[in-house]
């Protein structure tokens, strides 16, 4: 089950997270709820995508014997309570915003981060664009 949420705070239609659409009283995807909500609050992002790839590792030894389907994220950040801040402290911001979900069994297991102010997200786009 492949899963990308993206949120772009430029969009003037508010949108429903995906995981609230299948299931209003119980989510299907409460860490990754927890992530957005987490994220969303603190950083204030202008980009944020979530791809849970949870199932990409069940085989690995490590899953073995977890009932957990919410253990492997990719987030892309854009925000600018990134600037003036190095890739270290970025994500050591991210961690301490999650080490609740890091630490629980059957929690996050692997978290991959790109963070970018929205400077650098704009020079990487022209930088695409160009290429």
């Amino acid at each position: 089950m492949f899963r990308r949420a993206a949120v772009s705070l430029a969009r003037a239609a508010p949108r429903r997270p995906l995981s609230t659409m299948a299931t209003e009283s119980q989510s299907q995807t409460p860490v990754e709820d927890t992530i957005r909500q987490k994220i969303t609050a603190a950083l204030q992002p202008t980009t944020f995508e979530i791809y849970n790839d949870s199932h990409l590792h069940a085989h690995h030894k490590a899953m073995e014997g977890s009932t957990s389907r919410e253990t492997h994220f990719r987030l892309v950040i854009t925000s600018s309570a990134f600037r003036s801040k190095m890739q270290p402290a970025r994500h050591r911001l991210i961690y301490s915003l999650l080490k609740d979900e890091m630490a629980k069994e059957g929690g996050i297991h692997a978290l991959q981060l790109r963070t970018m102010t929205p400077e650098e997200e704009e020079k990487r786009k022209q930088a695409e664009a160009t290429a």
